[in-house]
Formats: C-alpha cells, structure tokens, sequence
C-alpha cells in the first residue's frame, strides 16, 4: 500500500528569502532604539515565531546558540565599560583602584569610580547588540540554507556556494559526531576524554570528506560552473549597474539605521540601489546557464511575511522622524522608559509570521510512507497469520540478475537518484 506524496508546493515551507527579508528588518528597528522595553520586544516577537514555526532540522536549533552568544554580549559590554569606560557621573556604586595614564591617553581609563547610569547604559547598547544576533539567528533556525542557495541570482552563484556551505558547516559537524558517538556507544567504546576522542576524530573526519565528495558529484551533474557567452556591453552594463547600486544601498541602509543623517531616512537611495541591483544581476546572470528542479516561488504569504517586518521598521523610521519621545533610553534622569505606542504596534505586526506562514513539512520529518493498519486489522502478539496476509513470493529464475535497488543520495542542492551498480 503506498500514499500518494504531497505536492511540492504543500510540502515545503516559506521561501527563504522572506525570513531573511524579515529578519533584516527586525534587526533593523533593533539598531533604531535603545529603549530596552522594545529592544525586549523585539527578541520575544522573534522567539515566537520561531518557537511557532521551526522544524526539526539541524539548523532550527541555531536560535539557542544566538541567545547564549547575546548574554556573552551584554556580559563582555558591561565589564569593559566597568574597566576600561568613561567616567560617567552619577549614582556610585563602587570605585575600583584606579591606574593613572599619560596625557596622550585622554578620554581612557583604567578603574575608578564605577556609577548606575554607565552600567545601564553599558548594559542597553549590549542588549541592543544581543537582540541583533537573536534576529539573525531566528532567520538561521528558520529558513534552509540549502534553499537559499537555489534562491540565490545566477551572478551570485559561486558566492553563494561558499556562503552556504560555511553556513552549514556547524550543523554537519553536529550531526556527524552525534552518529559517531551513538556508534560508540553501541559497541561499548569511550566517548569522552583523550580516548573518545581519539577514536571520534577519524571516524567525523571520514564523514566531513564523504560529504565533500557528495556535494561536489552533485555539482559537476548539474553542470556547475559552465558559462554562455555574452558580449562585452552586456557584462560591463551587468558589472557597472551592480557596483553603483550596491554603494546607493549601503547609503541607504546607512540613512535607515541612523536618523538624520539622509532624507527622508534614506529610503530613496535604498530604493534606487535596489533598482540597479536587480537589474544588474538580471542582465550580469545570462552568462550562466541554470535550470532549477522545483522552483521555490513568491506567493502572498511571502508578501505578507516581508511586509510584517517592513512594518516593524517603518514604525520605528516614522518615529525617529516625528521624534517621538521613548525611542533613545535617557540615564539623566536614570528612570523607567516610556513605551512608545507607535513603534511597539509595528513590532507586534511581526508576529503576522507566526499566523501566515507555512510549516516546511519537507524537513520537519513528517511521515511520507504508509500509515498504520486499522485497529481491527492489527493482529493480537501470539494469533497465527492468515494465509492472505503472507503474500507468495513472486517466482523468479534462478539465472536472471535482479536490477539494483534505487539508492537516495542527500544533496544540498536537492534529491538525486540513481542505481547502484
């Protein structure tokens, strides 16, 4: 008995680049404000969503490790400005032994006194620093980074392709010592101490080179690397409009993450190196020629996804404009910080994921084979077996060589089948 697989477009999740699309944005309205109320907002929201939509793949975990290296962040930003900070007046808490510095060194110290308003605000500019890599982080637990690979523009591709693999270095590794280990255990084998590892680091470094082998037989079958040729005026308008657009977004995102320094927060630069961008990879992409076996594609829930951390930002550009009071933390007076209505609706839009987006059920583990018998057709431990239910073998002749069984090799760049020889 056999179920029919589901389709690939009910199988597989959100289109990668809307998480980075989101992600990016919620880090976005993160470097905007140094309110801790919305800064905490901001990494609850992103949690959320993972928590509601993450699969059981290697990388979901990612969020984990990201929350961990931001409590080292604050931790680290506070003790540096508790040794090394300014001075600041204030509420003393302590005073540490002070080391005087030349005249050279001014504006640097090494102890002294030690005030509430300097660990404060220490401990906010880490927070916002922390919640930055939560955002980031959230977008590694939630989008594949074999997809995005597939995603990615043809002028793009060979980056891509080092980008990728870097990025899922750390969950291969991961699962590769936990095969190892398992084995080990099994066969009643150390795993811990010089003598596990001795005998865990062959055996990991086996597999890493096993999988090298794989993703590079996947790349040279779907023709990796072979080029069309193109005139001179096609790649240099390809190359040009590239380079001119990428300088206008980094002016944009530079007016987008510091209020008043552009413009209308330099959403008009930012809009016009998008613009160049795309057409320069669109036209620098005719020299490669890619074919993609199942596409993923740009629906409504993508739109909604992107446009939820659109909003998150705007709401905190538009704040930043019409100054609303409780975006920027105040330590003079050292009081609770206001919450800000506006900025906080925009943050609570970016839960719109969490409602609209679909599960990714190609890497969540769901079931693809047969379901379970009925209950009434479940034999009880010890009844004999009908002869219906034990089919005959079919006959055979004994010189005829049965073909090979079809063998599944798991690529990064999708399924590859093939027979065994």
């Amino acid at each position: 008995m056999s179920v029919r697989m589901p389709a690939a477009s009910a199988r597989r999740g959100l289109h990668p680049a809307a998480w980075w699309l989101w992600a990016g944005c919620m880090a976005g309205a993160a470097i905007r404000t140094t309110n801790p109320i919305l800064l905490a907002l901001i990494a609850s929201v992103a949690a959320f969503v993972v928590a509601a939509k993450r699969t059981s793949a290697p990388w979901s975990r990612s969020l984990v490790v990201f929350f961990r290296l931001g409590i080292v962040v604050i931790v680290l930003r506070v003790v540096i400005q508790i040794i090394f900070g300014n001075r600041l007046p204030g509420h003393v808490l302590f005073t540490l032994p002070e080391i005087p510095l030349p005249s050279w060194a001014q504006g640097v110290s090494i102890g002294g006194p030690v005030t509430v308003e300097a660990v404060v605000q220490a401990a906010v500019q880490g927070l916002r620093l922390a919640v930055v890599l939560i955002c980031f982080g959230a977008a590694n637990s939630l989008a594949s980074p074999y997809r995005l690979l597939r995603c990615l523009p043809a002028v793009l591709y060979e980056a891509g392709v080092a980008v990728t693999v870097s990025l899922a270095f750390a969950p291969e590794v991961v699962m590769a010592i936990a095969g190892v280990r398992d084995a080990r255990r099994l066969r009643g084998r150390p795993i811990r101490g010089l003598a596990g590892l001795r005998g865990m680091a062959i055996p990991v470094l086996e597999s890493a080179l096993d999988r090298s082998l794989q993703l590079a037989s996947s790349m040279d079958a779907r023709g990796y690397g072979r080029r069309v040729a193109v005139a001179q005026r096609t790649r240099w308008m390809g190359t040009g409009g590239t380079a001119v657009g990428l300088l206008l977004v980094i002016v944009g995102v530079y007016g987008a993450l510091d209020a008043g320094s552009l413009p209308a927060g330099g959403i008009p630069f930012l809009a016009a190196g998008a613009v160049l961008v795309g057409a320069g990879m669109a036209v620098g992409g005719r020299r490669t020629n890619r074919t993609r076996y199942r596409p993923d594609v740009w629906r409504i829930a993508e739109w909604a996804v992107g446009a939820s951390g659109v909003a998150a930002l705007s709401g905190m550009i538009v704040a930043g404009v019409f100054g609303v009071p409780g975006l920027q933390l105040q330590v003079y007076p050292l009081e609770f910080p206001p919450l800000p209505l506006l900025p906080a609706a925009g943050i609570l839009i970016g839960l719109l994921p969490a409602l609209v987006a679909p599960m990714d059920r190609s890497a969540s583990g769901t079931r693809t084979t047969a379901p379970p018998p009925p209950a009434d057709e479940v034999q009880a431990p010890g009844a004999p077996v009908p002869a219906s239910a034990t089919p005959a073998p079919a006959p055979t002749k004994p010189d005829a060589v049965q073909p090979p069984a079809p063998v599944g090799l798991r690529m990064p760049f999708g399924p590859v089948e093939g027979t065994v020889a």
